[in-house]
């Protein structure tokens, strides 16, 4: 009893500390209501949560700075800044490729990777670190006579560690880390092949717009002839004024036609703008392109491109590369289970108010340590990296079957694309001759006014038909260029396309 008494004034600063955890742990069975003074979130679920103003807060000149960290800076080359309205296709996929924050990310998840194996080859060099102890001390039992009771000590010290066999951990680590760094650049790689896919269709996309609102605008003069030549027939007498209400009818959904053509033509630089990572109402314009372009073949068969893509997507290397990981994990898995070797030394001295407590330390350890027990923890473990694998294999065989998928479409897609280009063309020819000779008859008196608005209908169609399979086709190439991992900023470089066709390589 006595003993105890002498232990409670030393034990009472522990019970109490040990009553406010306990304490502070039955008041955390709720989360706090609020952070920095704003709620922590909504008052209830089918409420919305009101953020402080901070949270809401747009990121600052110095914020965004951290995504340029390590690499050149964003924005516009001085070169490309030049010809800012005539942007090429290659100029529209080097500004989305600077501007594009997925590149950006896959980029600084890349190379925190490559820090991560860094760090786990680390794990092969000894540790070293050194410590400091020490402080008031009271000794209860010390002889006065010999020892003083109260003491004051300081003890530095530098401690090496090294392990020195643990059954594979550090290597299947090492191994682990180095691919998932492949992992990581080659998500970079898709990214980047992603960015030149969404900003080629959407260059191209624009470019149709902006064809079709031409074609628009061709219908609308069109129908003015029409107009025109209606109240001549009319003046003179030949025609009643119904046909001179059916052309103005006819001019007037071409008018309406042509305006919602500027609308799209309109979201069409937008989508642009946005690929390119600029604000839509920054001034930019790409370059007319009207030329004529000749067809040609592929020179590859679909289950070539398959084979290419298999090997070159960088996607299913990155699928591949996450297999190998695993299986690396499960050798970290299994480590665990196994015993640890491990070698230590350490060195310090002893600085004290009693001399005879004084002088110099060292120690050498060599240590082992094997797992006995531990609820089954680490085999399941195993097991679960085991899984794991088994369900990367199965991760990567999906994404190889859905690149075959993606390449046969593609293929067929390009194709089908193709005919329909030949078979614009030719709708357009016959429309443009069907019109010409409909308004010929009229203005001579022969035809009637539903003949002409027939074939002006028929016009406009193939017009906008024509403009939509030109850029439909190099959409379709890009597509496939894309699946085949064959892309490039020029477009699809490195598709073969036959000799024998009747012309060079499209634009």
């Amino acid at each position: 009893m006595r003993l105890s008494a002498c232990l409670l004034p030393s034990l009472a600063p522990v019970l109490v500390g040990s009553a406010a955890a306990l304490l502070c742990a039955a008041c955390a069975s709720a989360p706090p209501r609020t952070v920095r003074g704003a709620p922590s979130t909504s008052a209830a679920a089918g409420q919305s949560w009101t953020p402080a103003p901070r949270a809401a807060a747009p990121l600052t000149d110095a914020e965004r700075a951290l995504g340029a960290r390590g690499g050149a800076a964003l924005g516009i080359t001085a070169d490309v800044a030049t010809r800012m309205h005539r942007l090429t296709l290659t100029d529209v996929a080097d500004i989305a490729l600077g501007n594009s924050p997925a590149t950006r990310l896959s980029w600084a998840q890349a190379r925190a990777a490559a820090a991560r194996v860094g760090a786990a080859n680390g794990q092969f060099l000894p540790t070293v670190f050194a410590e400091v102890n020490g402080g008031p001390a009271r000794a209860i039992s010390a002889n006065p006579a010999r020892l003083p009771a109260d003491r004051r000590t300081l003890v530095p010290s530098i401690t090496l560690q090294y392990l020195l066999f643990d059954f594979g951990a550090r290597n299947g680590t090492s191994r682990a880390a180095r691919e998932a760094l492949y992992a990581a650049d080659f998500t970079h790689n898709a990214a980047v092949q992603t960015v030149l896919l969404q900003s080629q269709q959407a260059y191209f996309a624009y470019q149709a717009a902006r064809g079709v609102l031409d074609a628009t605008r061709a219908n609308v003069s069109t129908a003015r002839q029409n107009v025109a030549a209606a109240d001549r027939r009319h003046e003179v007498g030949l025609a009643t004024i119904a046909d001179v209400l059916q052309a103005q009818t006819a001019l007037a959904q071409a008018e309406l036609a042509a305006q919602g053509a500027d609308g799209d033509l309109q979201a069409a630089r937008a989508t642009l703008a946005f690929t390119m990572g600029m604000q839509p109402t920054r001034s930019f314009d790409v370059a007319t392109d009207t030329a004529a372009f000749p067809l040609r073949e592929l020179a590859e068969s679909v289950d070539t491109l398959i084979a290419h893509a298999e090997r070159d997507r960088p996607d299913l290397a990155a699928a591949r590369a996450l297999v190998r990981q695993s299986d690396a994990q499960i050798s970290v898995a299994r480590s665990a289970t196994l015993p640890q070797l491990t070698l230590g030394s350490t060195a310090g001295r002893n600085f004290a108010n009693v001399s005879t407590l004084e002088g110099r330390t060292y120690a050498l350890t060599l240590g082992l340590q094997i797992p006995i027990f531990s609820g089954n923890a680490r085999q399941y473990d195993v097991v679960a990296a085991r899984e794991t694998a088994a369900a990367s294999v199965a991760n990567a065989e999906q994404a190889r079957l859905m690149a075959a998928a993606q390449v046969f479409t593609s293929y067929h897609t390009l194709r089908t694309a193709a005919q329909r280009v030949t078979t614009s063309q030719t709708l357009l020819g016959t429309a443009t001759q069907s019109e010409e000779v409909a308004r010929g008859r009229y203005a001579e008196g022969v035809g009637n006014i539903l003949d002409v608005l027939l074939a002006q209908n028929a016009l406009a169609d193939a017009r906008a038909q024509a403009v939509t399979a030109r850029w439909t086709w190099f959409s379709a190439l890009s597509q496939l260029a894309r699946d085949a991992g064959a892309i490039a900023p020029g477009g699809a470089a490195g598709l073969r396309f036959s000799s024998d066709s009747t012309g060079g390589l499209p634009r």
